[in-house]
């Protein structure tokens, strides 16, 4: 099947056309959703952070809402603040222009007046904007521009022997066809480190890799947490999920089975082929939200136990091999793949399903997510830990 996408000024190809209305904060959100509720052809993020973070958490924050406006599927974007927030309207545009060249429009809405005011000015160029992203063709594009994000949520045992191990069939073609898949959730590798390691690259990258896991165990456990007390969830569990490595094993099939490039700390740039790991937390929103900002154009989810969240950046397919929840909650399912549950098809049949679903939704057919518009984001949290003398990131 031929593929189709916008191609940008930067050469980055986008698969969706948005306009994004963009709050810097959470004091801008809700006026940043009233002027997508009033523009057709805008989407609108709900940004809870932006101020009253330390540093590590709002440098990490403007990275991730910057990548959202370089990300390929969004053609330019309408900027909101309040004006006295940490995430300063100057930071947040310098941010921007360290990616991308975007059209952009920025308000602050202490300096305009208020809400009202930003409003009677936004709009206007909100739909100015959307006119002329209408004037972007699509063109032929190929596989090899495609970055891919891999998620799993609400897992079960079908999502590790059946709909992940889809996922990483469809992980493979890409990057086979000179594409890139992003492997994440590093908080659901503990476990299985030992079998990631050894399809690193090269010893630095099996290093970045052990680097990203273990240190997040330590971490927890230095303020007296245990963090297989909390996972696998109350759900997992009660799908049939045992225990954290069982959980892991289930996660890493995604992947599938070529050679791990790199590891990318969350929400960083994406620019280079074949298949990847960025570290981010096992939680659905945020950690969707780092590979969208990192620049990837579409994501396959896997749910055993069902689940309606999307992205509003980047459809978000979803895959379900659990038999009541495919036919339970069909209206937020994408790909039924339980007849490989049923012992009625193969994985192979199943992958060609898949296939065909993924050129489909790349050439413009929306996703349930996008059609019931479940498409609700969080931003990741960074702490640090001493260790031994040394400073720690991790994201939670």
């Amino acid at each position: 099947m031929n593929l189709f996408g916008y191609r940008r000024a930067d050469v980055t190809i986008g698969i969706r056309n948005h306009v994004l209305i963009l709050p810097t904060s959470v004091c801008a959100s809700d006026a940043a959703s009233q002027i997508a509720e009033k523009v057709d052809g805008t989407i609108a993020i709900h940004n809870q952070l932006g101020c009253s973070q330390n540093a590590y958490d709002q440098a990490c924050t403007l990275r991730t809402l910057a990548g959202l406006v370089a990300n390929s599927n969004v053609y330019g974007a309408i900027v909101i603040s309040l004006g006295c927030e940490n995430c300063q309207m100057d930071l947040m545009i310098d941010a921007i222009r360290q990616r991308t060249n975007k059209p952009l429009e920025t308000f602050i809405i202490q300096k305009c007046g208020g809400v009202a005011s930003v409003l009677d000015q936004a709009i206007p160029k909100a739909r100015a904007m959307v006119q002329a992203s209408l004037a972007v063709p699509r063109m032929p594009i190929l596989l090899s521009d495609i970055i891919l994000g891999t998620e799993c949520g609400g897992s079960d045992p079908t999502s590790g022997l059946v709909a992940n191990p889809l996922i990483g069939m469809l992980s493979d073609h890409v990057v086979d066809q000179g594409g890139t898949s992003i492997l994440c959730e590093t908080t659901e590798f503990i476990g299985a480190e030992h079998i990631l390691m050894k399809k690193a690259k090269d010893s630095v990258v099996a290093q970045k890799i052990k680097d990203i896991i273990l240190p997040y165990e330590e971490s927890q456990l230095v303020v007296g947490e245990n963090v297989r007390k909390r996972n696998p969830s109350p759900g997992n569990k009660a799908g049939g999920i045992t225990t954290l490595e069982e959980k892991s094993l289930g996660c890493i099939q995604k992947a599938g089975h070529r050679v791990i490039e790199n590891v990318l700390d969350y929400a960083r740039p994406i620019d280079q082929k074949g298949l990847i790991i960025m570290d981010t937390p096992g939680n659905d929103p945020i950690s969707m939200m780092g590979m969208a900002a990192g620049g990837c154009q579409i994501i396959l989810f896997s749910t055993g136990l069902g689940t309606p969240l999307g992205n509003p950046i980047v459809p978000v397919i979803k895959i379900s091999a659990n038999p009541h929840v495919a036919h339970f909650m069909n209206e937020h399912i994408d790909l039924d793949a339980s007849d490989v549950t049923n012992g009625k098809i193969t994985l192979a049949n199943a992958f060609v399903a898949l296939q065909s679903l993924f050129y489909e939704t790349v050439n413009g057919k929306c996703t349930k997510a996008e059609e019931t518009n479940c498409n609700e984001i969080a931003i990741a949290r960074v702490n640090k830990y001493v260790k031994n003398g040394k400073v720690k990131e991790y994201y939670y």
